[in-house]
């Protein structure tokens, strides 16, 4: 079945439109019809979303609020990098102008007043990050030539840990620090530090360097990349 546009339909979309001088925000989507129950209408925008953006996956959920209806359109693929802020951003604003131009909004910022057919919010899936995260495929990748347990038992205080890549931002990037104690679920390095040892698949060692995945939702490939400096090979 075709849309039709809706009569008085606002010829911007949602981010184009400006307030007045007085502070209201009136905003009618040209694929708005008021008889559309919640299911009806997530079903509409999942379609019309397939078709503007053909090369991205969405996973369409909705919530009944007490104020209203809100619908979340949940990025699961893109081709594009959406690591930056910027990017996101962008996507954002151009899934959410696309979800307006099925409803309304009737807004005044001077007197507090807002009325809309509906919420919508656009938001990145962890399947998303997970999906980067194949692509791009593992950075600072180490042979697991030396065991999580065979690590505990050969390293020793004496021994130092050069932090030589992480997360942009670490402070300790770059640093070398001595341990000074070794136990059973960490290492004590100079500095009052502590680094606590990982799960066994979380670690990777091929005798130098020493890869620890703390990776997240968002982030799956995070991880620390450490070198290890033994005090009897100096």
């Amino acid at each position: 079945m075709t849309d039709v546009s809706t009569p008085g339909a606002s010829a911007r979309l949602y981010s184009q439109t400006p307030f007045d001088e007085r502070g209201n925000f009136h905003y009618q989507g040209d694929l708005h019809r008021p008889g559309d129950n919640l299911a009806t209408l997530a079903a509409r925008i999942e379609g019309h979303l397939k078709t503007k953006f053909p090369d991205t996956r969405f996973a369409i959920r909705t919530e009944q609020l007490g104020r209203g209806r809100k619908i979340i359109a949940e990025i699961l693929d893109a081709p594009a990098d959406l690591t930056a802020r910027d990017a996101q951003n962008d996507v954002f604003v151009a899934v959410r102008d696309q979800m307006e131009r099925f409803g309304f909004t009737r807004s005044n910022v001077y007197q507090d007043l807002h009325n809309c057919s509906f919420y919508c919010e656009a938001r990145i899936g962890q399947a998303y990050w997970a999906a980067l995260s194949a692509r791009r495929g593992p950075k600072n990748p180490v042979d697991a030539k030396v065991s999580l347990a065979a690590f505990k038992k050969q390293v020793r205080a004496g021994d130092s840990l050069k932090l030589v890549d992480a997360p942009a931002g670490h402070r300790a990037l770059g640093t070398t620090r001595a341990i000074t104690q070794v136990r059973s679920g960490d290492l004590i390095l100079e500095g009052r530090s502590y680094l606590s040892f990982p799960r066994a698949s979380a670690f990777a060692c091929d005798g130098r360097l020493v890869r620890i995945s703390n990776g997240s939702e968002y982030d799956p490939d995070s991880h620390l990349l450490y070198e290890w400096l033994r005090r009897d090979a100096a």
